[in-house]
């Protein structure tokens, strides 16, 4: 047992066998900890000294099961289906059925788990209707675009990089020659990083043809992925369906910053639908124009980007896919966070945590270490702000599939919006003692600033006597300096300043902390491409019985936690059924009752096929001592249990404080017959 449960083990949360088989050599070790949570396993891997190099290796480029398979399940038992298909459906909008739902909302409460209750995060629910100001300001109305092709005889549309690298996987699959598909998959690599330019010169170089058609195509030019709408019935305010949801936490940062007591680090998070008008959604869940964000600002100082919980997970290994490699051998580098960062790889310490806490969110729900890998940006593909991003990748059918981007995005957001809104978006940091400094001072001309503005003299004065901070001092004496006068805007009003209205002197000044502009550390996670990916992840057939399809997920986010099924249809096993549901709801559970005349056999298979873990069997032994059988879905294996401790140990089960391994320990296993 100890041999079979250490193998599982390690398959699902580490990939350290591979750099250090010392690890789990000590078995007596190992199974003290089988027994712990996740978070209690996890902790006491990361209190061992694992000393790893950078391994380099290749990793699949597909997940290796038949898509048609997996899709056709998921139609059938109403996971997700096309929306309004009755009237011919409309690319990239679909619908949740019931256990898509309750994925979704299983994984969604895991992550506020993982992440706002673990971290103590600050959680929002912003409005998705955004005035055009708003992202005007955050360059989206201007920088939010795809370069898309058009058919030149059909004028379809199609996105100008994706189509590059379905060429390129064409002409790959038929080339025999080595060094041109590794020219030519280095080309992919970087297909979202071209240029315009540079996009139609490839497609021109590999021949690029409309898909369905094959006929020639334009050059790509830009398109902005923005819906646009009025706000109001007049017509003329115009705004946006939100693209992103990280504009609301920005704009809301000074009253974050206030509910933290002024203090930094701290962090936002929200959770909700964004929109984005593609140019061809396609991939199921995978590329669509309505969606669910879940997103995290981490608001640091720019002098210190440490993590005080960074040494917990310093000694995770995860598979890296640096920048270099992806122009070079194309293989991945397997090492710690911790070494990553020391090797300046990762950038700073708050961004590798939350890279280390993604993988583990991802192992928690169900994904297998080596589907998952972390993508680092190039450099001329990252926004001319950002410091580093890398991408949470996950294997699919489709290939690796960008889940989550995590970026230190500087202090581009609360700069742009604080220069424009003209709203303080920035903190304080108070120095140990206060100290005397020369600053940059303004000496209003009363008489002059009276004479030109009247009764609103005394807010142009106290602007610049008060309130006003020293870059914009400097930037205002630089102003007067060049052109004789400047704009100031204060609240809504503007007033023109000329150079008799104001002089600029050096004062001495006792300064108690100083004012900045805090850095953002950014992970967002793409809820439905995260689900997609676990559904075809956990997806296997029966060994031995090709119709019998099953759905390996994880407790934590399966739809149904556990079926309830009498034997046979009879009026002794019946009445317990609805009493066990009963029990098992109370406490949170979900059930589902199938008491249904088919056989025992094909109602596992119906459960096992929309992913519910465990199953309760309601047998003539029940009426007689009050106990049934519980059956785990993967192993088939099944333990003899009273119906008063089904709610405590499936709900142990369930919140991964226990295992099927300690259960099977406790509970005297049932010989069931062949399914």
């Amino acid at each position: 047992g100890i041999n079979a449960e250490y193998g599982k083990l390690k398959k699902k949360f580490f990939v350290l066998a591979c750099h250090s088989s010392n690890l789990f050599k000590n078995k007596n070790y190992f199974f003290s900890i089988f027994t712990l949570n996740k978070t209690q396993l996890f902790r006491n891997f990361c209190k061992m000294s694992i000393q790893v190099e950078g391994n380099e290796q290749n990793l699949a480029t597909k997940l290796n099961v038949k898509r048609e398979q997996v899709e056709n399940l998921f139609r059938r038992r109403f996971f997700f289906a096309p929306a309004f298909s009755i009237y011919g459906g409309v690319a990239g909008l679909y619908d949740y059925g019931p256990p898509g739902c309750a994925v979704k909302a299983n994984l969604i409460a895991f992550w506020r788990r993982h992440f706002i209750l673990e971290e103590s995060m600050l959680e929002l629910d912003c409005t998705s209707l955004t005035p055009e100001i708003v992202l005007k300001t955050s360059g989206h109305v201007e920088k939010f675009k795809d370069f898309m092709v058009k058919d030149v005889v059909t004028g379809n549309c199609f996105r100008a990089d994706h189509l590059l690298e379905e060429t390129i996987d064409a002409l790959v699959a038929k080339s025999t020659n080595q060094q041109e598909k590794d020219e030519m998959l280095a080309v992919k690599a970087q297909a979202d990083a071209y240029s315009a330019i540079e996009l139609g010169e490839k497609l021109k170089k590999y021949a690029a043809k409309a898909p369905e058609t094959g006929n020639d195509i334009t050059d790509p030019f830009p398109f902005n992925l923005m819906f646009q709408t009025q706000i109001g019935p007049t017509g003329l305010y115009t705004g946006y369906m939100r693209p992103e949801t990280a504009q609301g936490i920005f704009v809301n940062f000074t009253r974050l910053l206030d509910l933290n007591g002024g203090k930094l680090p701290f962090a936002g998070a929200t959770i909700g639908q964004a929109f984005r008008n593609e140019i061809a959604p396609r991939s199921g869940l995978l590329r669509v124009r309505e969606f669910t964000l879940a997103e995290i600002e981490h608001f640091v100082s720019p002098e210190d980007k440490a993590h005080p919980k960074f040494n917990q997970i310093s000694n995770v290994v995860l598979n890296f896919y640096p920048r270099q490699n992806q122009i070079t051998n194309m293989k991945i580098i397997s090492m710690t966070i911790g070494d990553a960062v020391r090797t300046k790889m990762v950038d700073n310490e708050t961004l590798g945590y939350f890279i280390a806490r993604t993988a583990l969110f991802m192992w928690f729900v169900g994904v297998k270490p080596e589907n998952l890998r972390f993508r680092q940006h190039q450099t001329d593909e990252m926004a001319h702000y950002a410091r580093d991003c890398w991408d949470a990748e996950l294997l699919s059918t489709y290939g690796w599939i960008e889940c989550v981007g995590i970026a230190d995005r500087s202090a581009y957001d609360l700069t742009v919006h604080m220069q424009k809104s003209k709203a303080r978006l920035s903190a304080f940091q108070p120095y140990p003692e206060p100290i005397v400094k020369e600053v940059l001072a303004i000496k209003p001309n009363k008489r002059e600033i009276g004479m030109k503005f009247k009764q609103e003299a005394k807010i142009v004065t106290t602007y610049l006597e008060e309130e006003i901070d020293e870059i914009s001092i400097s930037d205002l004496e630089c102003t007067i300096k060049s052109n004789g006068k400047a704009i100031i805007e204060i609240g809504t009003s503007i007033y023109e300043i000329t150079a008799t209205m104001l002089e600029f002197v050096k004062v001495n000044k006792k300064i108690s902390g100083v004012n900045f502009i805090p850095h953002v550390i950014e992970p967002s996670f793409g809820i439905g491409r995260i689900i997609y990916c676990l559904l075809e992840q956990s997806y296997f057939i029966r060994e031995g019985d090709e119709q019998r399809a099953v759905l390996s997920l994880s407790p934590i986010i399966a739809p149904v936690k556990c079926s309830i099924l009498p034997l046979i249809s009879n009026p002794t096993l019946l009445p317990f059924c609805s009493t066990i549901s009963s029990l098992l709801t109370a406490v949170g559970i979900a059930t589902k009752v199938d008491e249904t005349g088919q056989s025992i056999g094909k109602r596992y298979a119906r459960t096992d096929e929309i992913g519910i873990p465990f199953g309760i069997t309601i047998d003539f032994q029940t009426p007689k001592d009050g106990t049934v059988t519980l059956r785990e879905r993967d192993s088939q294996g099944q333990i003899r249990i009273k119906i008063e401790e089904l709610a405590t140990v499936i709900l142990a089960l369930v919140d991964a404080r226990m295992k099927w391994a300690d259960i099977t320990e406790r509970y005297p296993a049932h010989e069931a017959k062949l399914e």
